[in-house]
């Protein structure tokens, strides 16, 4: 039996086909986390393969947020399945059960933890030492702690305590336990590409909880196939932990260093492997013990800015003869029965702003998915102010209203300030100057179609339009100046097809003269090489600006080959 758990940062990383993507991995069972869909998103593609049958927790409040799913092959198809950690979303038969010690929490607060689609349960019946048995599968997305947000802090360690609850009481339950996925903590010194001191890396609260969710020493090094050498201090400065599960990659690689499993791609950290193990497989010591043959990371498979994660057992699964209600095969979308209205219609609460929208359901992902999933700040308002104008500016009935656009609010593209405005009824003492531009327009028409002609313009050509136009000049008396303008332009030489001025354009250099493009990179002091141009997306007092920084992959200060801390502001007006 081989699972696997895999952050994959979004359903369409497996864009090559979901089908040829999961046979790729070779696991029985696959763990996803961060699916990024909704149900009224999920399409049948995605959510029935050919020889898996699939199990999807969604978030409830935000879409193209969190989410996971569990994909089993046919040959592993469970007995029981369940959405979230509560039993609240388990509303039918072959649910797993056991959801223990809950007084701690307030329904509200379950409620909540189970409302961002963060846990996936499926139970199987596997073969042990010829003995049938039951492991139960708990595939979770645990909560990132936003610095920013004390509060989710909070959820951050609810959930953890939540987590612990359910997988215990199903293991006093007589069912074997593997609790795999996205923890979002990386749990030792080792585990992380930059520690921080050390009282204070011990101290974080998310680290202090996997002290006590996990077990160490004892039983635990039996399972090793690394001896640990003198230069490591892993464990010999801890105690023994009467945790109830097992941390299985590192019980068969207690010393093994720079194995991460997430990087930031926003800096190319995974070029330097500069990253942390925050992906996990944890199993209850007898069944880590005893069927558990090898565990291990797989840095190598790229589509996300996470790595699988596996492990082996020596057990073999029983596939149940039918999966259980939860199974996505059987979602009345894909089912073809009938659905009712209702499905499609979703109940929406017009009072509630933008800012109550964030204060019920915070954000756990990075800054650009926030804002990805938020409406834009007063768009109702916008529509509304229109439709008021619309109202107040119709004309009676029978009447026509001349519009007329002033320039103290002018609106449209740049290049209509450009055009000449045409009008069709002008006084008669402007008229010989309008029709003057207007031939000084055809003038203008003309150099220009010569231009893109490979033919040298004609010096005649030119003093007949010129002179055509210096009739309507005489008409009036306070043109005359503009007429002496224009008639000493054909003078001037026109460039040719063939010369450098005309390939350019007399647009191109008009624009270049207007916008001078972004400034020229500065060199970093290190390496001597051109630096990226970077923009403050974190809100604060510096969102919007820009600076340069090195161009290299970010890495440890070690690391020749990494970024170094060249850093400088662009400044106002550049």
């Amino acid at each position: 039996m081989k699972i696997v758990t895999w952050n994959i940062n979004g359903i369409r990383t497996f864009g090559g086909g979901i089908k040829k993507a999961l046979d790729s991995l070779g696991a029985d069972i696959i763990c996803v986390q961060e699916t990024k869909v909704t149900r009224d998103l999920l399409d049948e593609r995605t959510a029935i393969v050919d020889g898996y049958n699939s199990y999807f927790s969604f978030s409830r409040g935000r879409s193209g947020y969190s989410g996971v799913a569990t994909y089993c092959k046919d040959s592993a198809t469970p007995s029981a399945a369940e959405e979230g950690l509560t039993g609240l979303l388990t509303n039918h038969e072959g649910a797993v059960g056991s959801y223990g010690d809950q007084t701690e929490f307030c329904s509200e607060e379950l409620r909540l933890l189970d409302n961002e689609g963060r846990a996936v349960i499926t139970q199987h019946r596997i073969m042990c030492s010829e003995k049938e048995q039951t492991v139960t599968v708990i595939n979770v997305y645990c909560p990132r702690a936003d610095p920013e947000k004390p509060e989710r802090k909070q959820f951050k360690l609810q959930f953890y305590k939540l987590l612990q609850s359910r997988a215990e009481a199903i293991l006093k339950d007589g069912s074997h336990v593997i609790v795999l996925g996205d923890v979002n903590t990386s749990h030792r010194q080792i585990d992380n590409c930059d520690p921080s001191d050390n009282d204070e890396f011990e101290e974080n609260p998310g680290r202090k909880w996997l002290n006590a969710f996990l077990h160490s020493g004892g039983e635990e090094g039996e399972m090793r196939e690394e001896e640990p050498n003198e230069e490591s201090a892993v464990t010999s400065s801890e105690t023994i932990r009467g945790g109830k599960f097992v941390d299985t990659f590192r019980s068969f690689h207690p010393t093994r260093t720079s194995a991460f499993t997430c990087w930031c791609t926003l800096t190319g950290a995974r070029q330097t492997n500069y990253g942390t193990r925050i992906d996990y497989v944890f199993a209850d010591c007898l069944l880590a013990k005893e069927q558990f043959v090898a565990a291990d990371i797989m840095p190598e498979v790229e589509g996300s800015d996470h790595c699988p994660v596996w492990g082996h057992l020596s057990c073999s699964l029983l596939p149940s003869s039918k999966p259980p209600p939860l199974c996505t095969r059987f979602l009345p979308e894909f089912a073809g029965r009938q659905q009712k209205l209702s499905r499609f219609l979703v109940k929406v609460d017009r009072k509630s702003t933008p800012s109550e929208q964030r204060d019920e359901l915070p954000g756990s992902q990075e800054e650009e998915e926030r804002r990805e999933n938020l409406n834009p700040p007063g768009a109702g308002n916008v529509s509304g102010k229109k439709r008021s104008l619309t109202s107040d500016s119709v004309a009676p009935k029978g009447k026509k209203t001349k519009t007329v656009k002033t320039s103290s609010n002018p609106k449209g593209s740049l290049l209509s300030f450009f055009k000449p405005k045409l009008t069709n009824a002008v006084p008669s003492n402007e008229a010989p100057l309008k029709h003057c531009e207007k031939k000084l327009a055809e003038v203008t028409s003309s150099q220009n179609s010569r231009k893109a002609s490979p033919v040298t313009s004609s010096a005649p050509e030119d003093t007949e339009l010129v002179s055509d136009a210096s009739l309507q000049l005489r008409t009036s008396s306070t043109t005359e100046e503009s007429h002496k303008q224009m008639a000493t332009k054909p003078s001037t030489p026109h460039p040719t097809a063939g010369h450098p001025e005309a390939k350019k354009g007399a647009p191109s250099v008009f624009w270049k003269s207007v916008f001078h493009g972004p400034p020229p990179p500065p060199t970093c002091k290190i390496h001597g090489e051109p630096c990226v141009l970077r923009t403050v997306k974190k809100e604060g007092p510096n969102v919007g600006k820009q600076f340069f920084v090195c161009a290299r992959p970010q890495g440890h200060a070690s690391n020749p080959e990494a970024r170094c801390n060249f850093f400088t502001w662009v400044e106002k007006g550049k």
